[in-house]
C-alpha cells in the first residue's frame, strides 16, 4: 500500500491518519498500540482528500526538509539523501477533492440546521378582532 495524498503541514503540531486510509491498510483502531514515545497523532473518522497528514512532529521525528514550493521532501537516510517528489497534478486534484467534500459537508450541515429548524413547533397568539384597543 503506497500513500499517494499526504499533505505536510510544518506548522501543524498534530498528525493526522484519517480513518479511510487505515480501513485501506486492512487495520481498524483497535489495531493501534499505544507506545510512549511522543508521536501526537490521532486518527478521526470524517472524510477528507487526503490519506494523512503530518505535521511538525512527524517532520522532526524523521528529519525531513520540506520544499514547498518545488513539491520535494528531502529524508537523510543511510545511503545519502532520499527525495521524494510529488507531482502538481497530484496536489491538485486533492485540493480540488478537498473543496468538494468541504462544500459537501457545509451543505450537510445547513440541511440539518433547516430541518432542526422545521421540527420546532411555533406557537402564536390566535388573534381576537375584538381585543384590540
Amino acid at each position: 500500500m503506497r500513500f499517494k495524498k499526504v499533505l505536510i503541514d510544518g506548522g501543524s503540531a498534530l498528525n493526522i491518519l484519517f480513518a479511510r486510509a487505515l480501513t485501506e491498510l486492512g487495520l481498524t483502531k483497535d489495531d493501534l498500540v499505544h507506545v510512549d514515545s511522543p508521536f501526537w497523532g490521532i486518527v478521526p473518522d470524517f472524510e477528507m482528500a487526503y490519506h494523512a497528514i503530518l505535521g511538525g512532529p512527524a517532520l522532526a521525528k524523521f528529519m525531513v526538509m520540506p520544499h514547498y514550493v518545488y513539491l520535494v521532501l528531502k529524508i537523510p537516510i543511510e545511503q545519502g539523501i532520499l527525495n521524494l517528489c510529488d507531482n502538481i497534478s497530484t496536489t491538485y486534484e486533492c485540493k480540488r477533492e478537498g473543496l468538494a467534500i468541504a462544500k459537501a459537508m457545509d451543505l450537510s450541515a445547513r440541511m440539518e440546521a433547516c430541518i432542526a429548524d422545521s421540527k420546532k413547533v411555533h406557537t402564536y397568539k390566535s388573534y381576537d378582532p375584538t381585543s384590540v384597543i
